[in-house]
């Protein structure tokens, strides 16, 4: 019987000494954890929508008369225009020879006969001045000059309907081919130019918004073919009427884009800046925890992670503001805290 007694005795130490190192092994495991640094950072609260950006400014230049058409050539890289070229106000796109067209509009007979209407009115105006005609020998004067006047400048305008030039800057966006010296008919579509430095996108808005969306609010475009490049808008007009059918009110962005890194017709995403804050407390959105009592993160003090209720102001899709619970310098854990709980011994891994 002491025998037993003896070894069952021993037993229980053998099992608690096992059960008491097993806990101390535990207690020793340290959760490997990454950190941020809490820095002060400005952070942007947006409201968010997509549209398509059109060129503000955008010309189709047709023949006015049936002609032979001729394209001329880029001054900048003397070969001929081609699609994509950049063009200047005034640049010469293309030319429309018809030799009897230009016989029909008689502009050096008209320049001829200007000259002979204003040299017989100087006449007429210094005989009158000396009593030599009549007011109405003046007057007739006058008016012969200024139908001379006016004929020359309709055949001015006739003869430019031969020459095609630019009336805006831009970009060749469309250039219809034809083979040099092709008799092409009136109406044909010449040359499309589009001038996209400023572009304009028309977006339809929830109404709940309305009352945080105001004109000249600033608004950062990006598109999925330039993930390394913002360019910025500004709201320019906004519609007070609601649609009944979508529930959404319309709005209007005027965009900068002096690099044309936007290209007419891109589909683009929108982000209206609502508020904003210089310098703030800034986490990540999705290392926030939801606890019965309120909103938790992890700081990592001496080597053990310590769980804070956090209360929280601005946000966006990716981060937010701490109002209170967060100190600039201190290290909140932002992964590895999904398995952590309050004085849990850590590892910073990075």
């Amino acid at each position: 019987m002491k025998r037993i007694i003896i070894l069952f005795a021993a037993s229980l130490i053998a099992t608690g000494g096992c059960r008491n190192q097993d806990q101390s092994l535990t207690a020793d495991v340290e959760i490997p954890v990454s950190v941020q640094d809490l820095k002060l950072k400005p952070i942007e609260e947006f409201v968010n929508t997509t549209g398509t950006a059109f060129p503000k400014g955008e010309i189709e230049l047709k023949s006015k008369i049936a002609a032979d058409y001729f394209l001329e050539r880029n001054p900048r890289t003397g070969r001929l225009w081609q699609l994509g070229d950049r063009v200047s106000k005034g640049n010469l796109i293309a030319r429309l020879e018809d030799q009897e067209y230009v016989n029909s509009v008689k502009m050096e007979t008209n320049q001829l006969n200007l000259e002979l209407m204003e040299s017989e009115l100087k006449k007429q105006q210094s005989l009158y001045e000396k009593g030599g005609v009549t007011l109405k020998e003046l007057k007739t004067a006058e008016i012969n000059y200024e139908n001379a006047r006016t004929t020359v400048v309709t055949a001015r305008l006739q003869l430019e309907k031969t020459s095609l030039t630019a009336p805006i800057d831009g970009v060749i966006v469309d250039l219809p081919y034809y083979t040099q010296g092709t008799h092409i008919e009136a109406g044909v579509t010449i040359v499309k130019i589009m001038d996209y430095r400023t572009m304009y996108m028309d977006v339809h808005l929830p109404e709940k918004y309305i009352p945080v969306i105001k004109p000249g609010q600033v608004v950062r475009m990006t598109n999925y073919t330039l993930p390394d490049d913002t360019i910025i808008g500004n709201v320019t007009q906004l519609s007070p009427a609601i649609n009944p059918d979508t529930r959404t009110f319309r709005g209007s962005i005027s965009i900068n884009n002096p690099e044309l890194l936007l290209r007419p017709g891109m589909f683009v995403r929108a982000d209206i800046v609502t508020n904003r804050k210089d310098s703030a407390i800034v986490i990540p959105k999705n290392i926030i925890l939801s606890r019965q009592r309120g909103k938790t993160v992890f700081v990592v003090d001496r080597g053990l992670a310590v769980e804070r209720i956090i209360e929280t102001g601005l946000e966006n899709i990716t981060d937010v503001e701490v109002t209170r619970g967060l100190e600039k310098n201190e290290r909140v854990v932002t992964s590895g805290f999904e398995t952590l709980s309050n004085r849990s011994k850590v590892k910073i891994i990075k």
